[in-house]
Order: C-alpha cells, then structure tokens, then sequence
C-alpha cells in the first residue's frame, strides 16, 4: 500500500503564491503519472495538474500559465507550485497517481481569502 503524504497549504491572498509538496512512501513518482488533485467544498475532487514519467505535464485550463507541477525521483516526492492564487483556488489539495490508486493521503488545505 502506498502512503500520501501533503505538505505546505495554507491562507493566502489573492495574487499570492503556495508550493505544495507531496512524499510518497515508495518510489511510485518515476514509474506513474502523479497528479495533483483537489477538492473545494460540496464539490467532487478533480485532477488538475499531472506528470507523466517522461516528463510531460498537463493541467486543466483554470490554471494553466499559473500552477507547475514537478517531481524528485530520487525524494519520491511531487511538487506543485501555485502562483497568482485566486478565491477559486480554495480547497484541500491532494496527490496520487492518476489514474489514482485508492489509498489517499489527508490533504492539504489552500485557502485564499481577501
């Protein structure tokens, strides 16, 4: 079973940048596409940022030109830097493969607020 584990959300405002880390407890981030997914209150959890093991990325269109995705082979660890932080951003955000696995971390919360 493979453990999540997010780091590094917090309140912010508007504007405002956040990096976001993810460890996993073995080595899943160089063979899997990681994602990071969140989820904003009463609202389903979805994928917004991925990296394939070759290195390509993909995000939804709300925040493309602003969230950046990354990994550390060697830490098993995935990254997610968030810039130009907006109201919508608000959520827990959590990372896993994608397709997930079916064991979650808790979650880290972002919250950006005025």
């Amino acid at each position: 079973q493979v453990h999540l584990v997010e780091s590094g959300g917090g309140l912010v405002q508007p504007g405002e940048s956040l990096r976001l880390s993810c460890a996993a407890s073995r080595n899943i981030v160089k063979i899997n596409t990681m994602g990071w997914y969140r989820q904003a209150l009463g609202k389903e959890r979805e994928l917004v940022a991925k990296i394939f093991p070759d290195g390509f990325t993909d995000y939804i269109d709300p925040v493309k030109g602003r969230f950046t995705i990354s990994r550390d082979n060697a830490k098993t660890m995935v990254y997610l830097q968030m810039n130009s932080l907006k109201l919508e951003d608000t959520a827990v955000y959590y990372c896993n493969a994608a397709p997930a696995f079916n064991s979650w971390g808790q979650g880290t919360q972002v919250t950006v607020s005025s």
